[in-house]
């Protein structure tokens, strides 16, 4: 099977898909521009993806976590940084519960093994040292894996005491039957730096053969969102180092720790230049064929400091102002072996959603009062505009006596969590009126077309925090409404207030 040349790392997905199907007759291919088939054994400068190879399947979690980790770059004004710099960098922290680290924490999580089959001795556990347990990838098919920080404090707008973010990974275990004295590869296909709790704001990184690792992760100012830096240039850049909902994407906004949201789409201006001596290095092992790149002399990382890596722990000794940063990551009991009995099964995982699929529901006026609904187009898929970026959603309607009349339309957002974007729907609409014999009634059925603009913002950080049990956004609309497609009548204004993204 050959699959023709591309960038966009779904090719890439599917092929690795492939290749760790139990059946060795299918093609073992992925899509860097490189044919799998052909690559050399261990000849992956050009596959920077690939972070380890090897010929034993088995490591510990911690060995695991240590190949795969990140580099946190910080911004020159970060306030924690107490301005310095290189390796008298001592952030993130150890969690105060635990024993303080004598340079930078990082937690680790594994947080699912998705397992070849029952996945039985996937994974031997080890009491009392979760790092130490040990990992068998040959009955591993892929693997979830997050990495937090921890800050004592956060800046700015709605700032408190400790502050936990996180980066995630997906990675591939690549098995090449043909390289009999490296067979395992640990690929990273995606990367996910988390932003203020709301999933529609995440930087999503799908991997191409661009993408540099140890990936970098840029750190906002003051509030420590995490951001993807696909090329580890210091600069962030929109389409390029996050290829996945651009529009709703957070970036780095180093400039609300000075105490000022912006909710609407990133703009160059909010992020700072970061400099090398404010990155802070993973502890890569000494086999790690990334390690070359970051050393001088034959020293690793020699002007900047380099993170420990733990475990990241249960939320049982945590002060009671720090447990639910720690209890709401959810997963206390981790890995979670998750048994993967086909490559459809397989295929679904390497290419999940990883936001929410929201559904919004409204008070709706046009002339009439009822209520509306709207939900992602697929149902529990969105389908987003490939060009502009925006989403298409089904929008449904309910007004008049008894909600007799009713509306569908397919909705066009600019985005799903930005503060003001323009919308367009068309569709068709239902309207029951009483006849005019005075008994019964007759049903009109016309296109319908709106348009106009939507806001929406988030309640957390607020008063009206509560309503986020609901729904971490709410919105108002306002439209001009018409029946009709080439001659237009009935025109008229709507007004639409209610909760969730679209």
């Amino acid at each position: 099977m050959s699959l023709p040349r591309a960038r966009h790392a779904g090719w890439m997905i599917f092929a690795l898909a492939l290749a760790t199907a139990a059946t060795p007759a299918h093609a073992q291919r992925f899509h860097f521009g490189i044919n799998g088939d052909t690559l050399r054994c261990g000849g992956y400068d050009r596959v920077q993806a690939v972070v380890w190879f090897g010929g034993k399947s088995r490591m510990t979690l911690s060995q695991l976590a240590a190949y795969c980790a990140p580099v946190i770059w910080f911004s020159p004004d970060e306030p924690l940084l107490q301005e310095h710099s290189g390796k008298d960098i001592t952030i993130p922290e150890a969690f105060p519960f635990e024993p303080a680290g004598t340079g930078p924490v990082v937690y680790y999580r594994v947080r699912s093994l998705q397992t070849r089959g029952a996945g039985a001795g996937a994974l031997k556990p080890v009491a009392g040292d979760r790092g130490a347990s040990v990992v068998d990838l040959a009955k591993v098919a892929g693997i979830d894996l997050d990495f937090f920080f921890y800050y004592a404090s956060e800046a700015g707008l709605g700032s408190h005491a400790h502050d936990v973010e996180s980066a995630q990974l997906q990675v591939i275990v690549w098995k090449r039957e043909k390289c009999p004295e490296t067979p395992y590869h640990l690929v990273v296909t995606r990367v996910l730096g988390k932003a203020h709790g709301i999933q529609w704001y995440d930087n999503t990184l799908a991997v191409d053969e661009d993408t540099r690792f140890p990936i970098h992760i840029l750190s906002e100012e003051g509030k420590h969102a995490s951001c993807t830096d696909k090329n580890g240039d210091g600069y962030f850049t929109p389409g390029y180092d996050v290829n996945r909902r651009i529009n709703d994407a957070w970036g780095v906004r180093d400039i609300i720790s000075g105490g000022t949201l912006y909710t609407g789409g990133f703009q160059a201006w909010m992020a700072k230049v970061r400099h090398p001596e404010h990155r802070v290095f993973p502890p890569l092992p000494a086999d790690s064929p990334l390690r070359a790149r970051h050393t001088v002399a034959g020293v690793y990382a020699p002007d900047n400091a380099v993170y420990e890596l733990r475990p990241f722990p249960s939320a049982e000794k945590a002060a009671p102002d720090l447990e639910h940063f720690i209890s709401g990551k959810g997963i206390p009991n981790w890995p979670e072996m998750v048994p993967t009995g086909s490559l459809k099964q397989f295929a679904q995982w390497t290419d999940r959603e990883s936001f929410a699929k929201s559904i919004s529901a409204a008070l709706y006026m046009d002339g009439n009062v009822g209520f509306s609904i709207a939900f992602p187009f697929f149902v529990v898929k969105s389908l987003e505009d490939p060009m502009a970026g925006g989403f298409i959603t089904h929008r449904m309607a309910f007004t008049d006596e008894k909600l007799r009349d009713f509306t569908w339309m397919a909705n066009y957002s600019a985005s799903a969590s930005r503060w003001i974007d323009p919308y367009f729907a068309g569709g068709i609409e239902w309207d029951e009126e009483d006849a005019f014999s005075g008994t019964g009634t007759t049903t009109r059925t016309d296109t319908v077309l709106e348009m106009g603009i939507k806001f929406r913002s988030t309640v957390e950080h607020t008063p009206l925090e509560f309503m986020s049990g609901l729904t971490s956004f709410w919105g108002l609309r306002f439209g001009v409404k018409a029946n009709g497609f080439f001659e237009i009548d009935r025109l008229r204004y709507v007004v639409e207030f209610g909760a969730g993204t679209w």
